[in-house]
């Protein structure tokens, strides 16, 4: 046990240099251009001032924390829709939890902590079960694949490796190609995302569905949520494995 804390906390350490490492610089280049670009618009528009400006900007982080996106207009697609909420309560019971929506309204914050409760556990319940099916199928597939004079470990790792690679390419490898046409994104950015999804982590910083100036289909956010619940309980049985 103290060696698991000791490994542990290194690991933690280790993160946090080479994280600070990568970004810090990076993030003070941005910071300092953002300034700039704020000065440069303060010199061609002398009718505001720096205290307006300041204040327009504070409506925007306020606008962009409630999950109205500050482009496009007022014809921008719901955020509350059927198809974004159901996209919505996904992330919620899945505990990814993206970060650039969430309820604005008492009762709504009131309904999403109880929602999670009991949510999270069903999820929980739900993607066991699934794996539990999945497990079944990989078992039948064995006695399928088991033919007489044929290693029995031989035929587990076929199958191990059958089900490793139809993984991958349905839930990591593809679905990269599909946001990347749909999104704009980069492979690169897709795979980001998808990983960060399936993972729980979700940072936000990459969500389906929310470029202003895109068309999406209105089961896009849904089928997403369909493919993140698939996904979860295909790295469940990974992992079990």
């Amino acid at each position: 046990t103290p060696l698991l804390v000791l490994g542990y906390l290194f690991y933690l350490l280790l993160g946090a240099m080479v994280f600070q490492l990568l970004e810090k610089q990076a993030e003070t280049h941005f910071r300092d251009q953002f300034q700039l670009e704020k000065l440069k618009f303060l010199q061609n528009y002398t009718c505001l001032d720096r205290q307006a400006l300041e204040q327009f900007v504070q409506v925007l982080m306020e606008a962009w924390e409630k999950g109205v996106n500050p482009e496009g207009n007022s014809t921008n697609p719901s955020n509350w829709d059927f198809s974004n909420s159901f996209f919505f309560a996904g992330t919620v019971v899945t505990t990814i939890g993206y970060g650039n929506l969430s309820p604005s309204t008492v009762a709504g914050q009131i309904f999403c902590v109880f929602y999670a409760l009991f949510g999270v556990p069903l999820n929980l319940a739900f993607l066991n079960q699934l794996g539990k099916g999945l497990n079944a199928h990989l078992l039948t597939l064995e006695r399928w694949v088991q033919k007489p004079g044929r290693a029995q470990v031989q035929c587990q790792f076929t199958i191990l490796a059958i089900f490793l690679t139809t993984g991958t390419l349905l839930f990591l490898v593809f679905p990269p190609l599909v946001f990347s046409y749909v999104e704009g994104w980069s492979y690169g950015e897709g795979f980001y995302f998808t990983f960060i999804t399936l993972s729980t982590i979700g940072f936000g910083d990459y969500v389906v569905g929310t470029n202003p100036n895109k068309h999406y289909i209105p089961v896009y956010r849904s089928l997403t949520a369909i493919w993140i619940v698939f996904g979860l309980a295909w790295l469940a049985l990974v992992f079990n494995v």
